[in-house]
């Protein structure tokens, strides 16, 4: 028999001379399964493979599981597959069952196993379920293909659920965050890029040497892809020598000093940075999860009322912190100093050898507060003509 292939078969990467196999997300499977349920209930056939397009422009081609379908509704399943990336949820099925409703919109819920909103903060509201807004697009564009493809306007629920999600998510850090009953469907890409600590740092030095050799002096830096969206959503900006540093802001300031780098302009989600106002140069959660606590600090430095700070002390996320700031007005005056202590602490780690700027915001407010120096240093980043018009936030 012929082992089926399922698109990643030439997709790895190096760690300590040996390959490491990429995966696919929660996302991509729950897409997958809505994508196959809604062809059967469409069509009334029975889907044994389905494919799907991921947002890294990788075609995927899945095996469906435990699949049935009646005249109203249809259920698969896809196995989550994490590849070689240690991953809590590789393994479990991703069900999607969808059904035919009035209208012609594509609802979206979650059921068994997957986590409900109980705390603001998050990208979902309270109550919603703990789908991730690019699966949340994923699933809708892959019914809507299907719908497209059948000349089929039918309106269609879809849910998605996970068995035994609920007790993999005692071994996250969902319930910290106010997630509750299940796992999170995520994925920013569709695909899971096994990366171990050090594979990661030399991929963070190999892309910043090719910066270096085309005689890039200034770099553009964020954590990862909440910044990346913010700078193309914000900004007119030529991101040809921006580059991603993960959780390791000190490994990257240690090897822009080494290869002789003139500044850094770091923009970045306040989750991460908050807790380099700290000192803390390794952003993972697993190294450090002290961000009520650093949040709290800064606020007592700027003024703001013993209460408030306890309120903040009890929030799971920063956002849950910035709205609380937000409310007694006290953004500006905080980021102020978090940012302050951001460029100290930057300027400390790499001895003053070159400059370091950094622009902050949240998903919720978008843009918080900016080091002293980072207009000047975005400057050289903008597009013949562009504005900076990221300053605008809900407080004015």
């Amino acid at each position: 028999m012929q082992e089926h292939k399922n698109g990643l078969e030439d997709m790895y990467v190096m760690s300590n001379h040996k390959k490491l196999r990429c995966g696919y997300t929660t996302g991509s499977c729950a897409a997958a399964a809505a994508k196959a349920a809604a062809r059967m209930l469409l069509q009334q056939k029975l889907v044994e493979e389905v494919e799907l397009m991921t947002p890294k422009g990788i075609r995927l081609c899945l095996l469906t599981e435990e699949a049935s379908f009646d005249r109203e509704h249809a259920v698969c399943a896809i196995r989550k597959n994490g590849g070689d990336d240690p991953d809590a949820t590789h393994g479990l099925l991703i069900f999607a069952r969808v059904e035919r409703c009035e209208g012609t919109q594509i609802l979206l819920d979650g059921g068994e196993g997957v986590g409900r909103v109980t705390k603001p903060g998050l990208w979902q509201s309270v109550g919603e379920a703990a789908i991730n807004r690019v699966p949340r697009q994923m699933i809708r564009e892959a019914v809507d293909e299907i719908r497209d493809e059948l000349e089929e306007p039918q309106g269609l629920r879809v849910v998605i659920s996970v068995p035994g999600g609920e007790e993999i998510a005692k071994k996250t850090f969902n319930p910290r965050l106010g997630i509750e009953g299940g796992i999170s469907i995520l994925g920013t890409s569709g695909i899971v890029v096994p990366m171990s600590e050090s594979a990661l740092i030399a991929s963070i030095r190999l892309e910043m040497e090719m910066l270096r050799a085309r005689g890039e002096e200034y770099l553009l830096i964020t954590p990862g892809n909440y910044g990346e969206s913010f700078l193309k959503e914000k900004l007119d900006i030529d991101l040809s020598n921006a580059m991603k540093c993960s959780n390791y802001v000190g490994e990257t300031l240690e090897i822009a000093e080494e290869l002789g780098v003139k500044g850094i302009l770091f923009v970045s989600h306040i989750g991460k940075f908050i807790k380099v106002s700290g000192g803390i140069m390794n952003t993972h959660s697993h190294q450090a999860d002290c961000r009520a606590e650093l949040m709290a600090a800064q606020a007592m430095r700027a003024g703001v009322d013993a209460d408030t700070v306890k309120q903040i002390l009890d929030t799971f996320t920063t956002e849950e912190a910035v709205d609380i700031l937000m409310k007694k007005n006290m953004t500006e005056a905080v980021m102020r100093i978090v940012t302050e202590k951001i460029h100290a602490y930057l300027q400390h780690h790499c001895g003053g050898a070159f400059e370091t700027e950094a622009i902050i915001f949240s998903n919720k407010h978008g843009y918080l507060g900016e080091t002293a120096g980072a207009e000047k240093l975005l400057q050289r980043f903008l597009r013949h003509g562009g504005e900076a018009e990221y300053r605008i936030s809900s407080e004015e």
